[in-house]
């Protein structure tokens, strides 16, 4: 439930307006070749899992296959891209309390639920749980609601005003070319961000292969319904001219449709999706901050937990995403949302290179040694060099859209002091005399190098 909890959020609920507005109706091919990515990164992703099964996961896998600075590097860039996920998803919300509070000024909403969220995660584990589950569990179902409603109205109302007319309507399948398709596929990137949580799941579980491909089958089914289904839906219901003239395409196609009371419950709907993946994705950075810090990699007062068990210190600098929305709220309210995703992208873009990279040097390296794998997977050998290229060609196209504008900007820049911790970080450990996986020397397999907290 936390990884269904992190991948359908504003990715899908809000983002998906911004790569329609790139795409148009083609933005169905864009999250098809987003979504062939991400199986491709889940492929990769299950070969590792299964040859070793640990909670560490892709930062380990990096450390041990690449060197100690490519692990420290992914674990603490992903890191950094959950903390904005965080921020990203508050600034949809604040957007989509619009609908019905118009002349209330949206950073009042992010405080409001920031707060909330925050005091949930500080509680007890399993007050997140039970929240996470029953948030997870009504988007899931609307948004199979969603489908059959739309798929209804598309195929057997008799409408005329629905159906493939409008995706061929206003400049046609592809108005802006297959520039504003490719364009679009960067947003799918962000939407299926967190499905690399699933190999981390099942990575811990007691029968890692079967869990695995139960993961994997999983994810072709959610790509398929929650993805594919319903931006094709969206957009044979709605003119993009209306999509992009509302909020989420969701609760615009309610209100094209005319359902009484449809778009407040979609509303409301994605108010939750926004808000259990942010919820989601708030557990996930305290927790990964937290292991770094019992790993020697972070100060040590995030590595403490309160009576309850719960990491407050690792809580409250994980919420620095919220902060950096709140504040860009204030100052550009009319370009918060964007500008967010933006920011956020590059720690995405470059953990899932690193995922594809690390996987070519596992493979060579067994081969090398003459192991054989555990779970293959046909064609993962050219799909990982297939998706490291995707991703670098992803990445580079930033640069060349005006709502990305801010992500190599702010990327590279945050990479190269990485970079720098890791030295820094590598000296203090040195001196306090701590050994392990982390010590800068590359661990005798994934699961010591992340025995040194990151299964905490």
């Amino acid at each position: 439930m936390i990884a269904l909890g992190g991948a359908i959020g504003t990715g899908l609920f809000l983002g998906s307006k911004f790569a329609i507005g790139f795409a148009g109706p083609s933005v169905i091919l864009s999250y098809m070749i987003g979504g062939a990515i991400a199986l491709m990164l889940m492929a990769v992703l299950a070969e590792m899992t299964v040859k070793h099964p640990t909670s560490g996961s892709f930062g380990a896998y990096a450390e041990y296959y690449i060197g100690p600075l490519a692990g420290f590097l992914t674990r603490y860039m992903y890191w950094i891209c959950i903390v904005l996920a965080v921020g990203t998803e508050v600034t949809a919300v604040g957007e989509y309390m619009q609908l019905w509070f118009p002349g209330v000024p949206p950073w009042i909403w992010v405080v409001v639920f920031a707060a909330a969220l925050i005091l949930v995660n500080a509680m007890n584990v399993k007050n997140f749980g039970t929240l996470e589950y029953w948030f997870s569990a009504i988007k899931v179902f609307a948004i199979i609601a969603f489908v059959i409603i739309a798929a209804w109205l598309v195929f057997f109302s008799g409408n005329q005003d629905y159906g493939v007319k409008n995706v061929t309507a206003e400049g046609g399948f592809m108005p802006n070319g297959l520039t504003g398709m490719w364009f679009a596929v960067i947003v799918s990137i962000f939407s299926y961000l967190s499905i690399e949580m699933i190999a981390v799941a099942a990575g811990e579980a007691k029968e890692p292969e079967a869990a695995v491909k139960k993961a994997f089958k999983a994810t072709i089914l959610r790509l398929l319904v929650f993805y594919f289904a319903t931006l094709t839906l969206i957009v044979m219901i709605a003119p993009v001219s209306e999509i992009m003239a509302g909020g989420s395409p969701f609760v615009t196609v309610m209100q094209v449709v005319g359902i009484p009371f449809a778009d407040s419950i979609l509303n409301f709907v994605v108010i939750i999706a926004a808000l259990s993946a942010m919820n989601s994705q708030l557990y996930i950075s305290t927790r990964m901050m937290y292991s770094l810090s019992r790993a020697g990699e972070a100060p040590r007062a995030f590595g403490k937990v309160r009576k309850n068990g719960a990491p407050l210190n690792a809580l409250l600098l994980s919420t620095a995403g919220i902060a950096v929305a709140t504040i860009i709220y204030v100052l550009y309210p009319d370009e918060a949302f964007t500008m967010m995703f933006a920011v956020s992208m590059f720690g995405a873009m470059f953990t899932w290179f690193m995922i594809f990279l690390t996987h070519i040097l596992f493979r060579k390296k067994l081969a090398a040694k003459g192991e054989k794998l555990g779970y293959r997977i046909k064609g993962s050998r050219i799909g990982a060099y297939l998706g490291a290229l995707m991703m670098i060609a992803v990445t580079v196209s930033t640069a060349f859209t005006e709502q990305f504008r801010a992500t190599l900007p702010f990327g590279i820049p945050c990479l190269i002091l990485t970079v720098i911790a890791f030295f820094f970080v590598q000296r203090n450990k040195r001196k306090r005399g701590i050994a392990g996986g982390h010590d800068g020397a590359i661990a005798a397999s994934p699961e010591d190098a992340s025995a040194g907290g990151h299964a905490g």
